[in-house]
């Protein structure tokens, strides 16, 4: 049997062991951290999944496949860590990230509807519409209940026999497979995947002009009561508005509404910084959310986090080659954990080599796309 080693149990290592372990592979998981660790850019209440995804069709076709991938997860955990909500995507002018998906969805025959700022406030009177100069609603998409699914995802693994070790790896060597920690052991491979986050490119020094840790500030609000049956029952709010804009996740499964900014601030070290926001950055991303809310002086602010993501300038994923016996698994931004599984069972073909161009969305005829990844 053939052994892989995998480096990082957020939601891309996770996945990978589990496409291997499906596939016939002994795997070893290397986390530094507790999982789900908190410190990991997959460890949240919340991430969402959506067709929405502008000019990007290879991406947008993708979720279709990504849906599919977490079917067969949901399966094999015997339960659905996914809660429907829909989309509602607003701009404030007449170019840019909506008209680019309403051609995108539009000719994939995914279905929408366009909202006026008066139907806007109608159906979702807990926003306001001043400043909306176009709006769209999708019935289908949803959030990704993060932190459970990392958690359960990590049982299963377990089930299946993968082992799992602690330890803080100080090298790693794609040509042999191999992994040094920083105790002095080393750990060897037929296969070695490094799916460390932000991490990465202190094990692929040629990764550090490509890949940016971008530190992200997510607020938790409890809404005034006026406004909780409103939000109980809201989807997803994509607020593309050109001089900020923000994006809010509704209260689901026990959860707090969750509000931060779409925009990656391409700074700050993962390592080395505080997880507690400051109260300017909790200011930065509240003078972002209150012009859309209405009554927004009665929201109450629960909490706030900053989390860290590994950002690749065009927002494309790295799925790429290193030697033959190496892959690494980098760039997810914001919008990788939606592919995690779709992702981790790639890992685990035998064409694992050659999905770079796949992975980072480039656009595929849609009878390719269709077939899925066996």
């Amino acid at each position: 049997m053939k052994h892989a080693l995998v480096l990082g149990a957020g939601i891309m290592g996770l996945s990978a062991a589990w496409g291997l372990s499906r596939a016939g592979w002994s795997v070893t998981v290397v986390e530094q951290d507790d999982i789900p660790n908190p410190r990991g850019a997959s460890v949240d209440e919340h991430r969402l999944i959506r067709h929405a995804y502008g000019a990007e069709r290879g991406y947008m076709r993708m979720v279709d496949e990504a849906y599919a991938a977490w079917d067969l997860l949901w399966a094999e955990l015997d339960e659905r860590l996914y809660v429907p909500t829909g989309v509602l995507a607003l701009g404030d002018a007449g170019g840019g990230w909506l008209p680019e998906s309403r051609a995108s969805l539009a000719g994939d025959g995914h279905a929408f509807a366009d909202l006026g700022a008066a139907a806007l406030e109608a159906r979702f009177p807990m926003l306001r519409a001043g400043g909306v100069g176009d709006a769209f609603h999708m019935e289908t998409g949803g959030v990704l209940l993060a932190n459970r699914i990392v958690a359960a995802l990590a049982a299963l693994l377990r089930r299946r026999g993968v082992t799992f070790r602690r330890g803080r790896a100080t090298e790693a060597d794609p040509a042999r497979a191999r992994l040094t920690l920083e105790d002095g052991t080393e750990m060897a491979a037929d296969l070695l995947v490094i799916a460390a986050g932000p991490w990465t490119p202190r094990f692929l020094p040629g990764l550090a002009g490509r890949v940016t840790a971008s530190r992200q500030i997510v607020v938790y609000l409890e809404p005034p009561p006026a406004h909780r049956a409103g939000w109980d029952a809201a989807p997803m709010v994509l607020d593309l508005a050109t001089d900020g804009g923000f994006y809010a996740v509704p209260p689901v499964a026990g959860t707090a509404l969750k509000v931060g900014d779409h925009r990656f601030s391409r700074q700050g070290d993962a390592e080395r910084d505080s997880r507690t926001p400051t109260p300017a950055e909790i200011e930065g991303i509240m003078a972002l959310v209150r012009p859309r809310l209405r009554d927004a002086a009665d929201y109450r602010i629960l909490g706030a986090r900053a989390c860290y993501y590994d950002v690749e300038p065009e927002e494309r994923f790295i799925l790429e080659p290193l030697g033959d016996r190496a892959l690494v698994m980098s760039g997810f931004s914001g919008h990788g954990f939606k592919f995690g599984p779709l992702l981790g069972l790639a890992v685990g073909g035998e064409d694992r080599l050659s999905r770079a161009g796949w992975a980072a969305g480039r656009a595929l005829p849609v009878a390719e796309a269709s077939r899925g990844i066996g």
